[in-house]
């Protein structure tokens, strides 16, 4: 019988048959650079557009205070929520919990004041797009069983939120639970619902920016003018979407 030929040698690998460590190194860094791109690209919060022009507040709120408050406070939380999210997505993929933890804080200033806002613009109307009166139907008869009146409801929120220590907000909101509305205070840029899990509906911004160079210190003058623009179709867009 002939014998089966033997197996060819097997050949050292050479320099240029396997990739470097240095090589792989690259390799891994562009994984995980497109990796954070990624991330970055799913979570990027943008300014959202005004459904009216600056000046169409007036004089309820002026154009200088709209303009201010929107292209400047406004984008600023957006600008610094993306930089946060960014960070905390990099801290995660390196396991790294300081930064994880000292992000969060970041994340709910920023996020809580681009939620808020992004809220607030769409609660306002000029008058002549629907602004001011009184809300109908299910939100009407919601806020009647509640508080009494719509009339009752606007004397204690405008109360809670004038009340507001510092910067914050007043909220006319939602309760799953109970199938009632509800009225909270935030400070700061705390997102009502994160905080309290009343769904927002109706929405005061008591920081000074929103409405010093109109009323100076005086903010109950503030807080009575801006049921003036109070856009109940879209309050009541926001509750039937909660239910």
């Amino acid at each position: 019988h002939l014998s089966a030929a033997p197996p060819p040698p097997l050949q050292s690998p050479t320099r240029s048959s396997t990739p470097s460590s240095m090589a792989l190194r690259t390799v891994a860094r562009t994984a995980t650079t497109t990796a954070r791109r990624a991330v970055g690209a799913r979570s990027v919060a943008t300014l959202p557009d005004l459904p009216y022009g600056y000046g169409e507040l007036e004089p309820v709120i002026s154009g200088e205070i709209m303009e201010l408050h929107h292209s400047k406070h406004h984008n600023t939380y957006v600008t610094n929520l993306n930089v946060a999210t960014e960070k905390l997505a990099e801290a995660t993929e390196k396991g790294d919990v300081t930064t994880i933890v000292q992000m969060q804080a970041a994340i709910k200033f920023n996020g809580g004041g681009h939620l808020n806002h992004s809220i607030f613009w769409q609660n306002l109307a000029p008058p002549s797009k629907g602004g001011g009166g009184e809300p109908d139907g299910e939100l009407a008869a919601l806020i009647n069983a509640k508080f009494g009146s719509f009339d009752a409801m606007k004397t204690q929120l405008s109360g809670s939120t004038v009340a507001v220590q510092g910067s914050g907000w007043g909220w006319l909101g939602y309760d799953k639970a109970t199938n009632s509305v509800a009225i909270a205070t935030c400070p700061n840029q705390d997102p009502l619902e994160a905080t309290t899990g009343l769904v927002p509906l109706f929405g005061i911004d008591v920081w000074e920016h929103a409405y010093y160079l109109d009323y100076k210190n005086v903010r109950p003058d503030y807080v009575n003018a801006i049921w003036e623009l109070a856009n109940w179709e879209d309050v009541a867009a926001r509750l039937a979407a909660a239910k």
